[in-house]
């Protein structure tokens, strides 16, 4: 563990592990970078791996309000620059601000799965305001279920009476997992918010000049397809991959499905318009 300082004066804690070339992993919402050790650990035999909590997070300085991507692009440039790094993994909202960062930061290869973008209206977000609602008159239950089913209409519990629904939330509210999603419930609609605020076509991110590989699962949620297709078009150095047998958490659980890929995309060689940044 290191503490380096980030633009305004607050500590990053920076947790590394394995050894060879360097990748920060931007986590997703609701969820700390407890959840991605496993992932680092896969990786670690042949890449040094960067977790760092983002910004109201377990060992994380708060966040600085209002809540803006420039606070968490501030923070990863940091990073990036004390390690060196020029490989990127987003995942989740963690996707999104990795992909924003990419324009304006020296990174050589994002690897992003499940990126949460907002692409000409999609994916639906009627939900949004019902959980915002429901997490400002204190109940936290209805809001993470409303929540829960908005992100992964794919879901069979999604189709249950909603009654059903709150009290399977309430259950998984007593897990250490779900604890931590309820308790971060905040941090992650006022993230879905910035998204999409940030909607528009493929195209605004066609400066990003990083070798990106956009992949999803394909038991996740069905919108990351289609998103991933239009990024690919309007990217100049893109390619899509679909993992087998995956769901929107599966970076987390490492399966060798989806670390071989990874591991295989950040040991190629650089585009060469990209080797300064090497």
């Amino acid at each position: 563990m290191e503490r380096i300082s980030a633009r305004d004066g607050a500590s990053v804690v920076l947790h590394s592990t394995g050894d060879g070339p360097g990748i920060v992993v931007v986590h997703g919402g609701g969820v700390t970078i407890d959840v991605y050790r496993r992932l680092a650990t896969a990786l670690a035999d042949r890449f040094t791996v960067h977790l760092y909590n983002r910004r109201g997070r377990a060992d994380a300085p708060p966040r600085s309000m209002p809540y803006t991507v420039e606070q968490e692009i501030d923070d990863l440039a940091v990073v990036l620059e004390h390690t060196g790094s020029g490989n990127v993994i987003g995942h989740s909202s963690g996707g999104f601000i990795a992909l924003e960062a990419a324009l304006r930061l020296p990174i050589d290869r994002l690897a992003l799965y499940d990126a949460a973008v907002c692409i000409d209206g999609g994916p639906p977000s009627a939900w949004l305001a019902p959980a915002q609602a429901a997490l400002g008159a204190g109940d936290v239950a209805r809001a993470l279920a409303i929540t829960a089913a908005g992100l992964n209409p794919q879901m069979a519990a999604g189709k249950l009476p909603f009654g059903v629904r709150i009290a399977i939330i309430r259950a998984f509210m007593r897990t250490p997992i779900g604890r931590t999603m309820a308790e971060l419930l905040p941090l992650t609609l006022d993230e879905t918010a910035l998204i999409r605020a940030h909607d528009g076509p493929a195209s605004q991110w066609a400066g990003v000049t990083a070798d990106v590989l956009l992949a999803c699962g394909a038991d996740g949620p069905p919108y990351y397809p289609s998103q991933n297709e239009a990024l690919a078009r309007a990217l100049p150095r893109a390619r899509t991959l679909t993992i087998p047998r995956s769901g929107h958490d599966a970076v987390n659980r490492a399966y060798p499905r989806i670390v071989d890929p990874l591991a295989e995309f950040f040991a190629a060689p650089v585009t060469p318009e990209r080797t300064s940044h090497a």
